[in-house]
C-alpha cells in the first residue's frame, strides 16, 4: 500500500512598504511636550490609525528617558510602532522595535497598497527621492478626507473644506480655497513652500514649524497666500 502524502497550506511572507510618520525628539521633554500638546489640541485625531515611528536622534540616555518619551506620548493617544536613534541596550521586549535602514521618503501614495515579493531585501540608505512624484487632484477634498504625497508636491484644484487634511513631501499648491490643514515639507523640508488662492487654513506647516489658526494675520484671511520657512521662522506674503 502506497503512502500518501499530503501537503498542508503553505506560510506565505511578502514583503509590505508603509508610510510612516516620524517624530524627533528633542530635549528638555517639557517644553516639546508643551509644543506637542498645542499640535494635537489644534488637529485632533492627526495620529489616529497612523504609523509613528520615534526618532530619539541620540538624546536618550538610560532606559528610564525611553520609557518617558513612551508613557508621554500613549498619554496623549500616540501608539508608536518602531524607535530610531537610540541604542539597542536600552530598548527591551515591551517597547517598540528598533528600526534600521528608515528613508526619509516614501513610495508613491497610489501604489502603497502594493504588495511586492522580496527575498533577502538589501539595507536602504537614507536618500531623498532623486525625481519627486507630484500629485495633482482635480477635485474638492472634503472635510474628514485626508491626502498624502510623501514623494513630491500636491496640485490641488479645487478647494479644501475645513477638517480636510493635505500632507506633502514637497510643496502644497491648492487652487481654491484652502480651509483645512495643510502640512508640506514632509520630505524635502526647507525648500518646500504652500500656495493657495484663498486662505482659510486651520493650520499651515512647512518643514515641521507651524501655525495654528489662531496665529495666522487677519490680514491674510480669504487672500491669495505663499507660506515658506526663513531662519526657522514660518513667513507669509500675499500674492
Amino acid at each position: 500500500m502506497n503512502a500518501v502524502s499530503q501537503t498542508g497550506p503553505s506560510i506565505r511572507f511578502r514583503g509590505r512598504s508603509f508610510m510612516a510618520l516620524t517624530l524627533v525628539a528633542d530635549t528638555p521633554l517639557q517644553p516639546w511636550l508643551a509644543d506637542f500638546d498645542v499640535w494635537v489640541q489644534r488637529s485632533p485625531g492627526f495620529f489616529t490609525g497612523r504609523t509613528v515611528v520615534l526618532d530619539f536622534a541620540d538624546t536618550a540616555q538610560s532606559k528610564a528617558d525611553v520609557e518617558r518619551w513612551i508613557g508621554e506620548l500613549a498619554a496623549r493617544g500616540v501608539r508608536l510602532t518602531g524607535l530610531e536613534g537610540v541604542r539597542p541596550s536600552l530598548v527591551d521586549a515591551s517597547m517598540p522595535p528598533v528600526l534600521r535602514g528608515g528613508r526619509d521618503s516614501s513610495i508613491p501614495v497610489a501604489e502603497a497598497a502594493a504588495a511586492a515579493e522580496v527575498a533577502t531585501p538589501a539595507p536602504a540608505e537614507p536618500r531623498k527621492p532623486a525625481t519627486p512624484v507630484n500629485m495633482l487632484v482635480e477635485r474638492r477634498i472634503r472635510s474628514g478626507q485626508s491626502l498624502m504625497c510623501l514623494e513630491g508636491d500636491v496640485t490641488i484644484i479645487g478647494s479644501v473644506g475645513a477638517g480636510a487634511e493635505i500632507i506633502a513631501g514637497g510643496s502644497i499648491h491648492v487652487y481654491g480655497t484652502l480651509a483645512g490643514r495643510a502640512i508640506a515639507g514632509a520630505t524635502f523640508g526647507a525648500e518646500s513652500q504652500i500656495f493657495c488662492t484663498r486662505l482659510e487654513a486651520e493650520l499651515l506647516a512647512v518643514d515641521g514649524i507651524y501655525r495654528t489658526a489662531e496665529d495666522i494675520d487677519d490680514a491674510f484671511r480669504g487672500k491669495a497666500v505663499r507660506v515658506w520657512t526663513a531662519d526657522d521662522t514660518l513667513r507669509m506674503a500675499a500674492l
